[in-house]
């Protein structure tokens, strides 16, 4: 081998193992559907379609989030099962803990928005354990790879991603490319998807950002504000329990809608033992119980629950904990 040849292999060497490294560093080309999404930005919104495809360069895939949403969530399992995931003595001790701690901030915002304190306090207390689990996703990452890899749900998962790049503005307390959340996307204590924080989420402690991490005003200012845009009806009930009548007749509404009278379900033969208004709109609900079938008469304010997360169990589980951590607050609970 001549001098030559091996000098210049000697610097050939290093420079192709910064070509290599380079290589890897380097962004991958935006794909199609990445160009469309970033064109459809600009059309519809006035986002500057390099700077969409720029912050979408910054995202990776991230194969766990599919993984995890594919997997059966809780809501599968029957009902008897569901509640002790998220009706347990330690997480009504929380809410006790949390109300109490922060109780002048919880009863001026539930008086404003007029929504009770333990309903705040138990989409808290169910959704990440008084904050504890807010999720380790970026949030980025979370929606570029479900927008773009998961058909099933790609229209909302786009939509979301489309909402989050509006929301960079400098509203939000963090950039978007620093956020963290589920594998979903969901974000803070309150797990707001993107759409939420836009219509919903308050910043109620003035300082001109929203902070759903680390304000607790804007957190419960925002959970609060969700459910009275969403109809909550101040002092109506949720659900009552009812023992079917001999012959009543077998319904299986298809959603938690109230769309009956309540005199109607009692025609039918699902009598409440309280009195209410008997045109109330209400609706049937039947859940798998430890000891058979329970039925329930649930009415708007169960509905609007079901706004937060569609199943019927979730929105149970909330109602129970708040009555739990009510009746802890005034010390009637166990």
């Amino acid at each position: 081998m001549s001098v030559f040849f091996r000098v210049v292999s000697a610097f050939a060497a290093p420079l192709l193992a910064v070509s290599v490294a380079f290589a890897e560093d380097a962004p991958a080309a935006p794909t199609q559907a990445q160009q469309v999404f970033a064109a459809d930005q600009a059309r519809d919104f006035g986002l500057d379609a390099d700077a969409v495809l720029a912050i979408l360069a910054k995202a990776e895939y991230q194969q766990s989030i599919i993984d995890a949403i594919s997997r059966p969530a809780e809501a599968t399992k029957p009902w008897k099962d569901y509640r002790p995931i998220f009706i347990t003595d330690l997480r009504r001790d929380g809410g006790i803990a949390f109300y109490r701690d922060n109780r002048e901030l919880i009863d001026k915002v539930a008086a404003e928005f007029q929504v009770p304190p333990s309903i705040i306090v138990a989409i808290i207390g169910v959704e990440t354990s008084y904050g504890k689990i807010t999720g380790k996703y970026r949030v980025l990452d979370a929606l570029s790879t479900l927008a773009f890899h998961y058909p099933p749900r790609e229209k909302f998962f786009r939509e979301q991603l489309s909402q989050l790049l509006r929301l960079n503005d400098g509203h939000l307390a963090y950039p978007i490319e620093e956020l963290r959340g589920s594998y979903a996307g969901a974000m803070g204590w309150g797990q707001f998807m993107p759409t939420s924080i836009a219509k919903f989420a308050r910043d109620y402690d003035g300082d001109t950002r929203i902070d759903l991490w680390n304000s607790r005003a804007d957190i419960v200012a925002s959970i609060a504000s969700y459910f009275q845009g969403h109809g909550w009806e101040q002092g109506g009930p949720v659900a009552v329990r009812v023992r079917p009548a001999d012959g009543a007749r077998d319904i299986t509404p298809a959603n938690s809608e109230p769309v009956y009278p309540l005199e109607q379900l009692i025609a039918w033969g699902y009598a409440p033992e309280e009195h209410f208004d008997p045109q109330r709109p209400a609706t049937l609900l039947k859940l798998e119980g430890d000891e058979g079938t329970e039925f329930w008469v649930t009415f708007q304010n169960f509905h609007v629950i079901t706004r937060y997360n569609r199943s019927p169990m979730y929105a149970m589980a909330v109602k129970q904990l708040a009555e739990a951590i009510a009746a802890g607050v005034e010390g009637t609970g166990p």
